[in-house]
């Protein structure tokens, strides 16, 4: 295990959830790969911490589907597999054409700007190439798309499934194509958006989910 990370302490938090939480992250920023074993004695030495922390996050993580429990062998970060995408694209597809449809009746004009600025954000950090600041203005165009549904169940629900996504949008960021593709895709929400178009808003995020599922699959195929 070389990955490089470390605990970040919270005085607000128990110590199993700063553990959890650490681990989580080095998995969804790919610190620990998929396949890699989790050895409980390592990474409590690396963390500094007991062994009881670990076992509860990699139980956590396990729950969330971040960690599989191998017979015989332990706990290991899970694949990146194309039916584990497929069934996370098949529900997030539902839940956008959702928020599409109350954020294009509900949506401020305020929001509107936020959602602008957030596309300009997004196509200005292309030019940097750092994967994790582009993945994380890519979350938050959508978040603001969420807040504008005014319905906070629909956007827990979502948030919850955002987590699963964060590993596969990675994948997709590693494609300079794939960016410029994407930051077109925003700009294109955003006007239909703008009209309150439903149906044109509903079809560009249908388009910008498949085409990252296209693009993902490709990835998983040459990597095999």
């Amino acid at each position: 295990m070389t990955s490089d990370f470390h605990v970040n302490m919270n005085e607000y938090l128990p110590l199993r959830d700063v553990v959890f939480n650490t681990l989580r992250e080095a998995i969804l920023h790919g610190e620990l790969k998929p396949g890699e074993r989790l050895m409980e004695i390592s990474l409590a030495n690396r963390l500094g911490v007991s062994r009881t922390p670990v076992r509860e996050a990699i139980r956590k993580l396990e729950l969330e589907g971040l960690v599989i429990m191998i017979p015989r062998k332990g706990a290991q970060v899970a694949q990146i597999t194309e039916q584990d995408l497929n069934d996370v694209l098949e529900v997030r597809l539902g839940l956008e054409e959702l928020a599409m449809q109350f954020a294009c009746e509900r949506i401020d004009e305020e929001h509107l700007q936020e959602i602008a600025r957030a596309a300009q954000d997004f196509e200005d950090l292309m030019e940097e190439g750092d994967i994790t600041d582009l993945a994380q203005a890519d979350v938050h165009f959508h978040e603001l798309i969420y807040q504008a549904t005014q319905n906070q169940r629909l956007i827990q629900i979502i948030n919850n499934l955002r987590e699963q996504m964060y590993r596969y949008r990675i994948e997709y960021l590693k494609d300079s194509a794939a960016r410029k593709t994407l930051a077109r895709e925003h700009q294109e929400i955003y006007q239909a958006l703008k009209e309150r178009d439903f149906v044109r808003a509903n079809r560009w995020m249908k388009d910008h989910i498949e085409n990252q599922q296209k693009a993902i699959i490709k990835s998983l195929h040459e990597n095999e």
